[in-house]
């Protein structure tokens, strides 16, 4: 594998449901500016986490990565229990992952059986799993360039939005919210973010949310695992790390500011994405059959690199 894939596997592990829905969960409880500050922690942490499995994968490139690290410089005890665990991590994230898929198939084809569509996407992830590391790779790279693609969009609209260039609709998320009587055309600024105080349910839940904060970024040590098959470790796995964080922090914190800025805090939640909500509020066509389709590849590309793994 190359850079390219590097990088795209892991940015393919981190980039799923933990964004897609549950950071209305960690604006809701720490509110807009606590939600940005807990990401921009959580960046902090795992950078730090990268840029040490970096020196560990440089020097030695094993496809096995941090449990055989375990091995070599703890004792087999330790190191057999990290496996297992991450092991039973993966089986767990796999087995949710292909139920959660084959339910959004129904949103189109409501009669049909779960469990058909969850056996028809094990057996893709298990073909591209099979036939090499390469074609694996290689998926990985178009299924994470969907999300990437739709969070850069998310982010310009968004932004377009909170300057006034692209209008609300009347009863949108931001609607009345930015001191409109309908919101059409206001430009909600960073209203949100100032009306109610910076720590609207004060400093604490800024450090509570930071286990769903790092639960959303797992999956970038997918890079340690992957650097026993990589072409020039030496010189792919740091670049891979170093652009992988940045672009993750950006993702991550531009997101979830353009949602904080748009969307009422007290409206948020689990139970719809807020990237539905932002591109319904702004009034894109079929928002809800185009991010469930996202959705369905932020559900399939973990699960590709679940099964490597």
């Amino acid at each position: 594998m190359t850079v390219r894939h590097l990088t795209m596997i892991s940015i393919g592990g981190v980039i799923g449901t933990g964004l897609f829905l549950s950071s209305g969960y960690t604006i809701k409880e720490a509110g807009p500016f606590g939600a940005v500050l807990a990401y921009a922690v959580g960046s902090i942490l795992i950078y730090c986490i990268m840029l040490c499995l970096g020196q560990l994968s440089v020097a030695m490139p094993y496809a096995g990565s941090f449990h055989l690290y375990a091995k070599k410089f703890i004792g087999p005890g330790t190191a057999f229990t990290v496996a297992v665990l991450y092991w039973l991590n993966w089986i767990m994230a796999l087995a949710s992952e292909f139920t959660a898929a084959g339910i959004i198939m129904r949103h189109w084809f409501p009669r049909s059986p779960t469990a058909l569509w969850s056996a028809l996407f094990i057996g893709l992830v298990l073909g591209l799993n099979i036939l090499s590391v390469r074609i694996y790779g290689e998926a990985e790279f178009w299924f994470a360039s969907v999300k990437v693609v739709t969070i850069v969009i998310f982010i310009l609209v968004g932004l377009a939005a909170i300057v006034g260039v692209l209008p609300l609709h009347a009863g949108g998320v931001g609607a009345g919210e930015a001191g409109g009587s309908t919101g059409v055309g206001h430009a909600t600024g960073l209203i949100n973010f100032t009306k109610d105080g910076l720590f609207l349910t004060g400093i604490a839940p800024v450090f509570s949310t930071l286990l769903t904060v790092i639960f959303a970024f797992s999956g970038t040590e997918v890079v340690g695992v992957a650097a026993g098959e990589t072409k020039d470790p030496g010189k792919a796995i740091p670049r891979a790390i170093h652009s992988t964080v940045f672009r993750l922090t950006v993702f991550f914190i531009g997101s979830i500011a353009v949602m904080a800025a748009l969307i009422p805090w007290k409206r948020v939640g689990v139970g719809t994405s807020p990237f539905v909500l932002v591109f319904e509020s702004i009034g894109l066509p079929f928002a809800g059959d185009v991010m469930n389709f996202v959705v369905l590849t932020a559900l399939i590309s973990p699960a590709n690199s679940g099964l490597y793994v």
